[in-house]
Formats: C-alpha cells, structure tokens, sequence
C-alpha cells in the first residue's frame, strides 16, 4: 500500500509569492532597486576578486564586524543575512510555535505573512488608516499574550509612509514576549531608525538590507540587528554559510564609497520632490513618500498605464492586488536622467490612454470632513 508524501498543513495552504519577474526589458521603475547600480568601488573589487576566493566556505564574522563598525554597535549584535527575507524567516522560525500570533500592519511587504504562515502561525492584519498612516492605537490594541512576532516596515512598502520613533517605542514596550522587527530597509531616504535601541530594548530587531540605496540585491545581501542574547539563539538557526564570499568580498567597498551612497539618495530624494509635484499639479491622488517610490491612484486607468509604460520602455508596478490599493501604481525613483525620462514618458503615456484624474474613495473621504 503506497502513501502520498504530505507537506505540513500550513504549507499545503500557504498562499505562493510571485513577483513579476518574467519579460522585464526596459527601465526597471518597477522594483525599488538602486536602478543606478552599484558603487564603482564595488565593481572594482568585483574584478579582482582572485580564483581562490571561490573554493572557499565563505567566512561571515568579518563582514559583521565591517557593518558593525559602520553602524556604531557591536559584532556579536549583527548576523548578516541572505536579504531581508531570511532574516523574517529566521525570526519566523525562532520565535513562532503553531498558533502563536503575528502581527502586521496591512499593505506592507508580502514576505511578513508568508513566512509566518507557514510556521504554523496565526497571522492577524491590522489595516492602515485612510491615509495609509501606521495604525499605531489599532495595532498596540492587537496585542495579546499569544503575539509572539509584530514585523513593521518603516518606511513601508509600498505606501512609502512611516511609523514615528514614540510609536515603535510603545509597541515594543507594550509586548516585550514578542520579537518585534523594524524593517529600515528604506531607512537611507527617510524615517526614524530605532539603531540606537539595539541591545537596550531585548525583544528587538531592526533589519537592513543592501538591495535598496547600494544598489546590491543580485548579491543577496542583508543584516539583522539584536541584542546579544538573542542573536545568540538566532545564530543557531542560521546556515553558517548563508552569505556567499563573492557578496561579502565586496562588502567593505559598498560600505566604504559614502559619497556614491549620499550623491545617488540625493538624486532619488529631488526625483521623488519633483514626481510628487507633478502628482500634485495634475491632481492625482497620492501618498506622500519617505522611501525610494511614490504609490499613487489611477483608479479604472490603472492597467492601461501600466501597459503603455512598458510600451514606452519603463516598467512601473501595479499595486492593485495590495490590501487597500486598488487602482493603485508604485513607481521608484532612480538618478536624475532616469527621472527626467520618467517625467517625459509620463504624462505622454497618460494623455496617450486618455487619462481623467479620479477622487480616491478614501482619501476624499477623508477631506470632507
């Protein structure tokens, strides 16, 4: 008698994550890289890397003394990540039991829920105000003695908005049985960083990533920040070779290039300035950004946008599927010539389909009264 090999429940429900990878020629607008690239320095090293770097098990321990030393704290308060995404994970994996709670203030980054689904976990959602503002009473009033993981990104993906330090604060002092992330992968173009909180608050977790502002996501790159004890244990369950040496050769020159780094976010900042004006002048509603995009409202135009974006050779992203975002398109911010295509482009592709602004539902709402 032959039995079917089962996968755990929650995985044989968990939802799947499928990110438009798939036919992406033209400006890539639609991702939230660093669509500059990276440093030159970085490259530089890149093309010197010697044969023998590649036979080796990566080493991760002097990366995270280059990023703690960067950061101002402690190696042993750094385990450094392949991305973002598995520093939720391993949290996820850590800290969560089947039926423990998860809270999560919706839309935010997808990775969040799924990763804690599939520990067994109940996920509970915490909807965002009418301005997409971090429902900060809502979601201290979620809190039970079953939370055991809250994720906030700040600033968030992808409504660009942010929560305030006094808000985190009482988040994490109000659940302290909960790891409670503050994802600052976005932390370069705005917002308020909780780093100097790391190994004073236990329950907390701050995370960064080298995808965004240095221009690194092919390499994988992230870090997660905790207090002693508990990175302790998360180190436990972390691969030691999660990291490749190719990405953690190149490290100190990303670190070190701090004039690429300020002269590309300055760039990004006068780009998203100048997007949100013309928002503004055409009278087309949006949410107000501290990261590396604007989110913004087409209503029943929304498809047809996206399509003749790509028509003109800029991909955008369609946040329609986001809780709450319905007609909504996301779209980065890159280098100045990149935004002064996107500003030409633009308006062409909406006179093009037509466009007539339309009153988002809410935030009209909103404003009457």
């Amino acid at each position: 008698m032959s039995t079917k090999l089962r996968a755990r429940r929650a995985v044989e429900i968990l939802k799947e994550y499928h990110p438009p990878l798939g036919d992406r020629d033209g400006l890539r607008l639609d991702f939230n890289e660093n669509v500059d690239g990276c440093s030159p320095l970085v490259l530089q090293t890149l093309h010197s890397i010697p044969a023998e770097t590649l036979n080796k098990y990566p080493e991760r321990e002097p990366g995270e003394r280059s990023v703690a030393g960067h950061l101002g704290i402690s190696s042993a308060q750094v385990l450094l990540t392949n991305g973002v995404d598995e520093a939720i994970h391993l949290l996820a994996e850590s800290y969560l039991e089947p039926g423990d709670e998860t809270l999560i203030a919706v839309p935010t980054f997808s990775m969040y829920e799924i990763y804690a689904l599939a520990t067994g976990a109940v996920v509970r959602t915490v909807p965002s105000g009418a301005a997409f503002e971090f429902p900060a009473e809502a979601l201290l009033a979620a809190i039970t003695p079953q939370t055991r993981l809250i994720c906030i990104a700040s600033p968030n993906n992808p409504t660009g908005t942010i929560a305030t330090r006094a808000q985190l604060l009482a988040i994490l002092r109000a659940a302290p049985q909960a790891a409670v992330l503050i994802d600052e992968a976005y932390i370069h173009f705005g917002g308020e960083s909780l780093l100097d909180q790391v190994g004073i608050l236990d329950n907390l977790f701050v995370s960064r990533t080298f995808s965004k502002a240095y221009g690194l996501a092919g390499f994988r790159l992230g870090a997660l920040l905790g207090s002693l004890s508990q990175l302790k244990l998360l180190r436990r369950v972390a691969s030691p070779y999660n990291v490749n040496g190719i990405a953690l050769t190149c490290l100190g020159a990303a670190l070190d290039d701090h004039n690429y780094i300020a002269g590309y976010v300055a760039q990004v900042l006068e780009g998203r300035s100048l997007l949100e004006d013309f928002y503004r002048t055409h009278v087309i509603p949006y949410w107000p950004s501290q990261a590396n995009f604007v989110l913004a409202y087409f209503g029943s135009y929304r498809q047809a946008l996206v399509e003749e974006m790509r028509r003109r050779g800029i991909l955008v992203r369609d946040r329609n599927s986001d809780p709450g975002c319905q007609g909504c398109v996301r779209i980065t911010l890159g280098n100045r010539l990149q935004t002064a295509r996107l500003l030409r482009e633009l308006p062409a592709a909406l006179r093009s389909i037509a466009f007539t602004p339309q009153p988002h539902p809410t935030l009209a709402a909103k404003e009457a009264q």
